[in-house]
């Protein structure tokens, strides 16, 4: 399947306020409020890009426009994305959803995780090793959530070796299989036609933690999960609603 890659490069509005928490140039995030904030939760989106340098947070931008503009506060992270030193991009995550969500305004007081691709790993890794307050629900986007798969299968040209400096069996405290399970709700959004993150990753997961819930999408890739302009777009948009939800 050819994939429809505009998403990458794709334009939307500036955010409102974007905030530190650090003095490295990527430790920062985006906020977008959206005209129902006050009654849904926080979104706090982690962009994806196989942990490599050189995909930021900016092919989110439209993903997360029309998130703000379906009516949720969106936080849109950005972290350092250094090969070989994966504890930069944990410790990055870690202060930014333990510091970041009680200084946006705009929400009902929870939060919902939203990652696709490397950052759906940091979300599922980040719901049982981080301390984020009134974390709700983790929605994971075609998530490479089982390094030792994805390593197997040469993910991104070895980019969980890149990431992590090393065989991921010696990490098994980054890989959210090989961690227990989440306490809160988990939602996985897995397109059939995906090649760069494939179905059987998510599978794997959904293996691992049963409760899971797998959604797999036909005539859906690995891009259009992050498109507004996708016909996958008002699943996405479905799903976070039912994690919305008390």
């Amino acid at each position: 399947m050819t994939e429809d890659l505009s998403i990458l490069t794709r334009k939307a509005r500036h955010p409102d306020l974007t905030v530190t928490y650090g003095s490295d140039p990527d430790q920062v995030g985006d906020i977008r409020y959206g005209q129902r904030g006050a009654q849904l939760p926080l979104v706090v989106l982690i962009h994806g890009g196989f942990w490599k340098p050189q995909y930021d947070r900016m092919h989110t931008e439209a993903m997360a426009s029309a998130l703000a503009d379906a009516g949720w506060t969106v936080l849109t992270l950005e972290y350092r994305r250094v090969p070989g030193q994966p504890e930069l991009t944990l410790q990055d995550i870690a202060t930014a959803l333990e510091t970041l969500p009680n200084r946006v305004t705009q929400h009902n007081g929870t939060t919902v995780l939203v990652g696709h691709s490397a950052g759906g790993h940091l979300a599922l890794w980040a719901a049982v090793a981080c301390v984020i307050p009134m974390l709700q629900a983790v929605l994971a986007l075609a998530p490479a959530a089982d390094l030792r798969l994805a390593h197997r299968l040469n993910l991104g040209d070895g980019a969980v070796k890149g990431f992590l400096g090393t065989e991921p069996e010696a990490r098994p405290d980054v890989d959210p299989l090989q961690l227990p399970t989440p306490a809160v709700r988990v939602t996985v959004l897995q397109g059939e036609l995906d090649a760069v993150v494939p179905p059987a990753v998510a599978a794997s997961y959904w293996g691992a933690f049963p409760k899971t819930r797998l959604v797999q999408l036909s005539d859906c890739a690995h891009f259009a999960l992050i498109d507004p302009l996708s016909s996958a777009w008002s699943t996405v948009v479905m799903e976070l609603a039912k994690l919305s939800e008390p």
